[in-house]
């Protein structure tokens, strides 16, 4: 395999502050692969074998509950790690990452992340920052589930991908990969009649437009009103 170029790696966040020669020292084991759209990265309770970056597409993070039931904890976007059980303590992945279009990453086996931590401080920091902020996000989508009407989970679903992958355009902010329906029932424990019914009345509304796999936020000032349970709109 040709020798990885260190500009792959160099500026993002997990490696920022790292000269040419621990770039190089990083790259040295590493793997490039290609994921096809809608295949596994990993599976939840597989062997953590391997720990990645993305480099260029998208991945959706998803755990199976006992009842077989799946709920989708976050998106992945290009410059972030995933698969890191070892920051974790865990020998197992502890949920399925899964390709929402053709992805590019690099992997490196997970004996080297605690190399890694070790030999490379600022490594250590943004992967425990990394772990922090999903840790984070998933008690705040925990406790919206428990508390909050499914509207305003929805609502408050759509604006934090929105703030993660938007993308400006003439009709509004686009949520910039495939986003299907049933995506969205998953991410906020509902049912897939309940987001097809809000997004119809939201885009009676002008809040939302949406196309197949596409979702664009028309009136983000007044979904975010909504999200947050204020009456009235601007």
């Amino acid at each position: 395999m040709s020798r990885l170029d260190r500009y792959l790696i160099s500026g993002l966040p997990p490696f920022e502050g790292l000269d040419a020669a621990d770039l190089d020292t990083v790259l040295q084991g590493a793997r490039s692969l290609r994921v096809e759209k809608d295949a596994a990265i990993f599976e939840q309770d597989g062997e953590a074998h391997s720990f990645f970056v993305l480099l260029d597409g998208k991945a959706r993070v998803v755990k199976s509950t006992v009842d077989g039931q799946q709920v989708i904890v976050r998106y992945i976007v290009p410059g972030e790690l995933l698969g890191i059980a070892h920051a974790l303590a865990r020998r197992t992945y502890p949920a399925s990452a899964i390709a929402v279009v053709d992805c590019v990453l690099l992997s490196w086996p997970s004996r080297r992340w605690s190399e890694f931590a070790a030999a490379f401080p600022t490594f250590g920091m943004a992967t425990y920052k990394t772990v922090g902020t999903r840790l984070g996000d998933m008690q705040t989508q925990i406790i919206e589930m428990a508390t909050e009407q499914v509207e305003r989970r929805v609502a408050h679903a759509l604006l934090r991908l929105a703030h993660q992958s938007g993308r400006k355009t003439d009709k509004g902010i686009l949520i910039d990969f495939p986003l299907s329906r049933q995506d969205i029932a998953e991410m906020t424990g509902t049912t897939l009649h309940t987001v097809s019914r809000l997004m119809t009345a939201w885009e009676e509304k002008g809040l939302v437009g949406s196309g197949r796999m596409q979702v664009c936020i028309t009136d983000p000032h007044g979904l975010f009103l909504l999200a947050e349970g204020r009456t009235g709109r601007t």
